[in-house]
């Protein structure tokens, strides 16, 4: 007789509150336009390159730490521990003063360590959760993650959409005199706070539990409900591995690429309308703070949900198509305030959509006992995407050629949905 679990849906509510808090490393544009100017007077490839190194740290330290410690420690301790070193990280950061390498150090190498520390917990317990919802579970499990960006970039410049005002009189941490390092200090507190509360939820279900009902219903095909289970040194001997890996790689470098610099190449490509460079500034928010980072939320649910009935494989490549067409299209839309805003959102939907569908596959093509350990080489991609795209975006920028980052990102994304399509999962191998 199996024991009573407990109502599995408060595992989501707490997977979804470390995720909101991980999200800030999608608030970087928040703190671009204040690190180019007096007293920072960094360089925008600096900028971006404080963001790749948390990329990389973040994709790493999931890779070679938070997997492995996982299974054996459980998600709890794991996701708490990133929350303190992430706390950790932003509050060094804010006593570094104006110092470039205190700031990467700081955000970008103990940041992106403390995200790649809780990310895999959240996704790792609620697959087990929820075996027979793979698709939309994994969406709302990292939701948070996307939604967490809007978040933390309005607390810094108030909360107005367009011509809507939820604050009104209040201009965010910055209008009410707030320094950069003194933001930095207050999120890295509250980011510490935050993920502890939440990894509280983060348990297990009992050993050998599924959903009631679920057991009968299985379809004959295994491999697609993730009863084969591969270890990661099985997982890396597989086309499917590699398949999944170049497809992940190209969706992170399109969707960091515009992350990193839509705040400083929006300005400029409005600015090229006669927009003044003030308003020009607040139309570029809004397309990061409400387009993308909302429909990035709204793209782990939605696509993972399409996932369940389409397919992984289907999805995957369909993502990737329209992806690539937007890229192409970006340098050209971001000229007007509403072409600014659609390539925003639908960037922004497409990219979130990476991390319903690719923890997702990697669970139907791998197994869900192993998922844990075998997402975050997987995800190494992610790191692979976050050191060329915001980078690549950062030099085009300097150098005033913008859309030699976005035209290359755009084809890329077209070869991936080519890949997509051949993706077969693999059989199981003793």
């Amino acid at each position: 007789m199996q024991q009573k679990p407990m109502n599995r849906w408060f595992v989501v509510l707490g997977a979804i509150l470390v995720q909101l808090c991980l999200g800030a490393i999608y608030a970087w544009s928040a703190f671009t336009d204040k690190l180019t100017a007096a007293p920072f007077l960094f360089s925008k490839t600096q900028t971006q390159m404080i963001f790749s190194v948390g990329l990389a740290s973040f994709a790493v330290v999931m890779a070679l730490i938070a997997g492995r410690w996982q299974k054996k420690a459980g998600s709890r301790i794991v996701a708490l521990t990133g929350g303190l070193v992430l706390g950790i990280g932003y509050v060094l950061a804010g006593l570094a003063g104006k110092s470039f390498w205190g700031i990467l150090i700081g955000i970008g190498l103990l940041g992106g360590a403390g995200i790649g520390l809780g990310y895999v917990c959240p996704i790792a317990t609620c697959v087990k959760w929820f075996p027979d919802k793979k698709g939309l579970i994994t969406g709302l499990a990292v939701a948070g993650f996307g939604f967490g960006a809007l978040v933390w970039i309005k607390l810094t410049s108030g909360f107005v959409f367009g011509p809507i005002d939820l604050t009104p009189g209040w201009h965010g941490l910055y209008g009410s005199g707030w320094t950069v390092n003194q933001v930095f200090i207050l999120y890295g507190i509250l980011f510490a706070a935050l993920v502890g509360l939440g990894s509280m939820g983060l348990i297990d279900p009992p050993q050998g539990w599924t959903p009631p009902g679920w057991q009968q219903t299985r379809a004959s095909t295994a491999t697609s409900l993730g009863a084969v289970d591969l270890s990661v040194g099985q997982m890396v001997r597989t086309g499917a591995f590699w398949g999944l890996f170049l497809c992940f790689m190209v969706g992170a470098t399109a969707g960091l690429m515009v992350i990193g610099i839509i705040k400083l190449f929006g300005t400029e490509a409005l600015a090229r309308s006669g927009i003044s460079p003030q308003q020009a500034g607040i139309i570029s928010g809004t397309a990061m703070g409400l387009f993308y980072s909302l429909l990035n939320g709204l793209g782990r649910i939605i696509w993972g949900s399409i996932s369940d009935k389409l397919g992984r494989k289907y999805s995957i490549a369909l993502m990737c198509l329209l992806q690539g067409v937007t890229m192409l299209a970006f340098y050209y839309l971001a000229t007007s305030e509403w072409g600014l805003y659609l390539a925003a959102a639908v960037i922004g939907f497409n990219f979130g959509g990476n991390f319903a569908l690719f923890p997702a596959a990697t669970a139907d093509f791998f197994g869900n006992k192993n998922v844990g350990s075998n997402y975050p080489w997987v995800f190494l991609a992610y790191g692979v995407g976050g050191i060329i795209g915001p980078i690549l975006g950062g030099m085009m920028g300097d150098a005033k050629a913008w859309n030699m980052a976005f035209l290359p990102a755009g084809c890329a994304c077209l070869v991936s949905c080519a890949i997509a399509l051949t993706l077969t999962p693999p059989r199981h191998t003793a």
